[in-house]
């Protein structure tokens, strides 16, 4: 019953990625261009670039997607017949192999801005063409001023592949920490921001864990890490922050009571919650992500067209306004210039204000995962969210 509406969800021509030329009489549309690195194989077809084995070395390449100027914003135009058109659909306009990292630091030099650096990792169930589109319609529909590098894994974009998929976010951590860690050393990039959404979460935390336990601490130049809908064992995620070192980057959660993804996937991993799921409003949530610093974004009642309730930080205008404007820019959600509508309401520090309507609640600030013990010995780290189980359970 939970899959079925997974099942309904899907439809649009697959094989999307050799580029279309834009006729030089038409509207030109919007481009977005991107650096994607990813450690999928090679499937040696123009049309799809990358399938969803894994290979044993990362690949890097240029992609430029143009935006039809008449869509709604939040919304991926997917053509509905092969080749698309540029006027009507999000088509590909460039793509080009990178072959050296000499060659990938030349690319991020002349399409720098600012020296911000927007990391996308997509979730489960998607293929190479899925995370490029989407990466592209939240650059476009956020407004948002920084370089966007896309990180797409080894998916096999099946309903049924979530076991695979969960195994090729491990086999993936360690390129995309050497990912990030690249770019950090990177004298032009002033800061980065690191957007994970589902399962691709899990990767991220995994990364920055493992660039914590390396360096004792994750490179100062993640100032940014935006988890939307986080596919992770409440208890799981407690263990990754508090082995990540001091100073940690400023944590954004995204989370929705009636995500119907996050219910199958609690269902499949033994009915434990899944932090994407909680209420940060709730005991003992809300008093342990305010002793931590993270700040939880309830989007339960916000309302887009993804019947799985699993993409609104994406769909939603508002909340992709949200991320590009002010969360990885670094600037609080608490003074009069944030507006969304009806009924969005922040808890930073322990107080609650209202920033305008959208019909959700956020809970904000910051969780300690470690013990209060006096005077703990280095390394001495433990996680006290709670047993993992939600006060509520999920429901479809």
């Amino acid at each position: 019953m939970l899959l079925a509406p997974l099942l309904s969800a899907c439809g649009h021509p697959v094989g999307v990625m050799e580029p279309v030329s834009i006729s030089p009489t038409s509207t030109r549309p919007t481009q977005i261009e991107m650096l994607v690195a990813t450690t999928r194989q090679p499937s040696g077809d123009p049309k799809t670039l990358f399938n969803g084995e894994r290979s044993p070395k990362p690949f890097l390449t240029e992609v430029a997607v143009s935006i039809p100027a008449k869509r709604d914003s939040g919304t991926v135009q997917w053509p509905k017949k092969l080749p698309p058109d540029p006027v009507t659909d999000f088509a590909v306009t460039k793509v080009k192999q990178v072959a050296t990292l000499q060659e990938g630091r030349s690319w991020f030099r002349q399409h720098l801005e600012g020296g911000h650096a927007l990391v996308f990792v997509h979730g489960f169930n998607n293929r190479y063409e899925d995370s490029v589109f989407r990466l592209a319609q939240i650059v476009h529909d956020s407004d948002m001023k920084a370089t966007p590098i896309l990180f797409t894994w080894p998916s096999r974009a099946s309903l049924f592949g979530y076991e695979y998929d969960k195994e090729s976010t491990n086999y993936s951590r360690t390129a995309l920490e050497q990912s990030l860690r690249l770019l950090a050393q990177d004298s032009n990039v002033k800061d980065i921001t690191l957007l994970a959404h589902s399962m691709g979460t899990w990767l991220a935390m995994e990364s920055l864990r493992q660039m914590g336990i390396r360096d004792g601490r994750v490179a100062s130049k993640i100032k940014d890490v935006i988890l939307a809908s986080p596919d992770i064992d409440i208890q799981v995620f407690a263990k990754q922050y508090a082995e990540m070192g001091q100073p940690k980057p400023k944590f954004t959660i995204f989370v929705s009571q009636d995500d119907r993804a996050l219910a199958a996937s609690s269902l499949i991993t033994g009915r434990v919650a899944r932090l994407g799921g909680i209420d940060p409003t709730k005991e003992p949530y809300r008093s342990r992500l305010e002793a931590a610093g993270i700040t939880a974004i309830d989007l339960t009642k916000v309302k887009t067209g993804d019947r799985l309730n699993h993409g609104k930080f994406a769909e939603s205008p508002e909340i992709v306004q949200l991320i590009g404007q002010r969360l990885m820019t670094g600037q609080p959600l608490t003074d009069s210039n944030v507006t969304l509508g009806e009924g969005l309401t922040a808890v930073v520090g322990g107080t609650v204000e209202t920033i305008g309507t959208v019909a959700a609640t956020a809970a904000a600030a910051p969780v300690t995962i470690l013990e209060n013990k006096p005077k703990p010995e280095p390394g001495d780290l433990k996680q006290t969210l709670d047993s993992g189980r939600d006060p509520q359970p999920l429901t479809q």
